[in-house]
């Protein structure tokens, strides 16, 4: 059986992922839970030959130097996958993430009109956070979509890899993905600086140094939309600056308060009809918010959310009991959602 119809398979099955690990059936991810497919198991060959069949000689060289390697690959006039190919102990084992080809609207999401609001600020600091599976790339994308069919502006996304492929409507979008195009997320940024941009979308925040460039971009004239792995806004707030040196926190705090605009904390919950749905937790850097920063009074920040509604600011139990009483969400999913934020 090859690739293709693997993947053919998991889009049928409406999964969200497609695991293939030596010595097991192919793996599904159906509304948030793996399941086992009755398909035969695979050995470490095939599993070998399917993935080295996607990747070039120079992603083969890294991969057998790293052991792991990110990367996209295309279905054509089906989706796109955003694919993870690692070693364990059975051997080599990927994960592919289905993305759609057709990117989806806010509305389409359920995501409200406070996400709208967000896109159309000039400049600042856009956070969306969750933990890995939580949508947040599809909530960006849909983010940027919104930008990219009202306004005219000049796009720059930063990606390891590209998932979602925006064309240039109203905006002009320009994607560049690391590692092909650029070699790294603070490198990019530098660039991106230069190539005019209106708004500027980092995949992913993943060290000090693309935290500095973000935090620049976003107190001038750029708006920045970006990624972190964590749930809930303080909690985004706290591990920003935790990033830092403790020498440096307080000026750090100072950018923050000056350039966030909102954190949006998502979580995707199983359907009582089936499918998912986001969950959010809301904060809009309103003057109280960039006050509880800067003086570095995080942990009153929640209270801040739990009063601001006015603002458009939601806790994740308040976003949740919303989604109770309309009878989409079961209340038994609160304790799950409650461990995964401590978790974090």
């Amino acid at each position: 059986m090859e690739i293709s119809n693997l993947l053919e398979i998991a889009l049928e099955a409406r999964a969200s992922d497609l695991h293939l690990s030596s010595g097991l059936p192919p793996i599904l991810r159906i509304d948030g839970e793996v399941q086992k497919t009755t398909l035969p198991p695979l050995e470490h060959t095939q599993i070998k030959r399917l993935v080295f069949g996607l990747m070039s000689d120079q992603q083969i060289g890294l991969f057998e130097k790293n052991a792991e390697i990110d990367l996209a690959w295309e279905l054509p006039q089906r989706a796109c996958f955003r694919v993870n190919i690692f070693k364990q102990h059975r051997g080599i084992t990927a994960v592919f993430r289905a993305i759609p080809i057709e990117i989806p609207t806010l509305s389409e999401l359920g995501l409200g009109g406070i996400y709208q609001k967000m896109t159309g600020k000039p400049r600042g600091l856009v956070l969306v956070t969750g933990a890995s599976g939580s949508g947040k790339s599809t909530t960006l994308a849909a983010m940027l979509k919104h930008i990219n069919d009202f306004s005219r502006k000049h796009i720059v996304t930063l990606e390891d890899p590209i998932e979602f492929v925006h064309p240039s409507n109203k905006s002009l979008v320009s994607q560049r993905q690391i590692g092909r195009d650029t070699t790294s997320f603070d490198g990019a940024l530098r660039s991106a600086m230069r190539e005019d941009p209106d708004v500027i979308m980092v995949g992913e925040m993943r060290d000090v140094e693309t935290v500095r460039m973000v935090l620049s971009a976003a107190e001038t004239e750029h708006l920045v939309l970006a990624t972190l792995h964590t749930a809930g806004a303080a909690a985004s707030i706290s591990r920003i600056i935790d990033m830092f040196p403790a020498e440096e926190r307080q000026l750090v705090r100072s950018m923050l308060a000056e350039s966030m605009q909102a954190v949006a904390s998502q979580t995707l919950l199983r359907r009582k009809s089936g499918g998912r749905v986001v969950a959010s937790e809301i904060m809009v850097a309103t003057s109280a918010i960039k006050n509880l920063i800067r003086t570095d009074r995080i942990t009153e920040i929640y209270s801040a959310l739990q009063t601001g509604a006015a603002s458009g600011m939601t806790t994740m139990d308040q976003s949740l009991s919303r989604l109770v009483g309309k009878g989409v969400v079961s209340r038994e999913l609160f304790p799950a959602v409650e461990a995964s934020r401590q978790a974090s």
